[in-house]
Parts: C-alpha cells; structure tokens; sequence
C-alpha cells in the first residue's frame, strides 16, 4: 500500500498492559492529535470485558455462570460470549471435533485448568468416563434471545478461542478511533490493520518452538491479517520422554501428543486464526492435512522428529511461498 501525505504526518505509538496471565500491546501509527490515554482505556477496557466473560479462571465469569448451570435451564448471555460461542461450535463442526470448546473438565483434571496444578487420576478416570458427543450438538443457542442451554452435561472452555476475540476486539477498538495502521496482539495470538504508515507491510515473527524461551522461527509480511500460533512447548507435563501439552484432544480423553509441537494459521480474524490454530494442533500431520486442504487454511505445522524440526505448510507457507512473505 502507498505512503499517502496524510500518512507522513503520523506518529509511531506503542500501548500495553496486563491481562489473561499475559500481556496485550498495540503498535499504531496515528495522528499527532490522537487522545492516547482515551484510546488505552478502550482497549483495556475490551480485553478485560473478554476475559470477565470468558475466563474459566474467575468464578463469577459468564462462561463459569454456563456452566454451573443445569442441564436443560436457559441461560442469558451477553452478546460477546455468544458471538464466540457461535464461532466455536461452528469450527468444532468444520473441524470434525477437533476444535471442541466442551473439553473444561478434561483441562481441569489435566491439571491446567482452576481447580488443580497436577493432574489427577481419579479426575482423569471421570472425565474419560464421559459419554462425549459432539460438541456443537449439545449446546443451544438462541442469539435473538440473547441465552444458551446445556443439552447435556458440559463443561466450556474458550482458552482456545477467546484470546483471538480479544485482538479482534481491539482492533475494533482501534478502527473507532480512526487508526488505520495497527499491530494488536495478545500472547500468541496478533492481528494487523492495514499496513505501516510507510506503505510497507507489518513484519510478525513466527515464534519456534523452543522451551523456556522466545525464539524466532521465521517472518512474515502482513496487512489485513490475523496470525495465531499454538504448540506443545509453553504449558506441559513431561512423563518420561513424552511431552502432555496443555490443549486437549476430546476423541482420546487426554492431552495432545501426535508429534505436532506448533501449528501457526493465518485468518482475516484473530478469532478464527487462534481456534484454527488449536483444531490442526489436535489433528496432528495426517488429519490436519486433510483439514486444512479441505478448509482452503493457510498454516505451518512443525513436527518434532528427534532434536530436528519437519515443516508442514499449507497456502503461503507451503513450498511455494518463496522467502516465506505472506
């Protein structure tokens, strides 16, 4: 995109701060004139409204309101945890389960949800005990009304999902303000608008996977665009030589462990990218193949082989891509 005189006038600014255990930041060109301070407020104010929704961590949350509640009673809802509901149970469908947001007790008995830090047999045992059907079939939802009920016994869980939607938010925040060149980016999860102020586009780094460090595996080039990256090398059990990552796999009652240790998915929405993102990690090589050639996804998944990386890439990053811009 060309520089425009307008465009010359701007000014880089970098905002952030804590949310969700990790931090939101922003990097935007805007006008000199721009309220910065109001413009913060309104982007800590959308993140925080995602995670006192959304969070599985916070007791009085609405997605923890869902799912005390009992099998069969409506529940109202607002209209954000809804949205992402929608969302969620849609790719559940696409993705054959693979995505499946109804995975809360098998996380909790895991050891990576709220009620315990290590896993648990008795828990484990439970929850593999669980008649788990599909996921989009056992919940309801009424968006005219603004409510949602349980058709089975079901315990959500949106971390797979909901920081995504928190960058979107922020880039919706961003857009109100009039920015038209922004990085947002939450965690793993970032999304663009538009491009530098420059007219080049947004450099983003896809992180490797390496274990108690932030390394770059490679960039990329962005406008208009949403990146999430999910893996199995930030929260994880080692038994033996086996990693247990934290996203669970539904159809095996347990932790991933299919030899996938990243997956990075390209979406115009963050939302999407981040729950994508998670549906191929729990599919692994095969499956997630075929998921993201049926689905028309652009992905890069990493296999770990020994102490080596096997690179898997789908639409930009596949091996036609080049010096990897997308």
């Amino acid at each position: 995109m060309p520089k425009t005189c307008s465009d010359a006038a701007l000014t880089r600014i970098t905002l952030n701060g804590a949310t969700m255990a990790t931090r939101w930041s922003v990097i935007a060109d805007v006008a000199p004139d721009l309220d910065r301070d109001g413009l913060r407020a309104a982007l800590r104010a959308a993140v925080d409204q995602v995670d006192a929704q959304m969070s599985p961590w916070k007791a009085d949350s609405d997605l923890m309101r869902l799912n005390r509640a009992a099998v069969g009673a409506w529940v109202e809802l607002p209209a954000e945890i809804l949205e992402v509901l929608a969302r969620a149970l849609e790719i559940s469908r696409l993705s054959d389960g693979a995505f499946d947001p109804g995975v809360g007790d098998l996380v909790d008995a895991w050891g990576f949800g709220p009620a315990r830090d290590a896993p648990d047999a008795a828990a484990i045992r439970a929850a593999r005990h669980h008649d788990r059907g599909p996921c989009h079939q056992q919940l309801a939802l009424d968006l005219r009304a603004g409510r949602t009920r349980k058709l089975a016994p079901l315990q959500l869980d949106l971390c797979g999902i909901a920081k995504g939607y928190a960058v979107d938010r922020m880039v919706g925040v961003l857009q109100r303000h009039g920015v038209k060149h922004a990085l947002a980016a939450l965690d793993g999860e970032l999304r663009v608008l538009g491009g530098q102020a420059n007219g080049r586009p947004w450099p983003v780094a896809v992180e490797s996977p390496q274990v108690g460090s932030r390394a770059v595996h490679s960039v990329i080039e962005m406008e208009n665009l949403a990146v999430a990256t999910t893996g199995d090398y930030r929260r994880f059990f080692q038994v033996g030589d086996a990693r247990l990552a934290h996203t669970m796999d539904s159809r095996r009652a347990g932790p991933v462990h299919n030899g996938v240790t990243s997956v990075t998915v390209l979406a115009p929405t963050c939302m999407d990218a981040d729950a994508w993102a998670t549906a191929l990690l729990v599919a692994g090589p095969d499956e997630g193949l075929a998921l993201a050639q049926r689905h028309g996804l652009e992905a890069l998944m990493l296999l770990r082989r020994g102490h080596s990386l096997v690179e898997i890439g789908f639409g930009r990053f596949g091996s036609d891509a080049g010096d990897g811009s997308a």
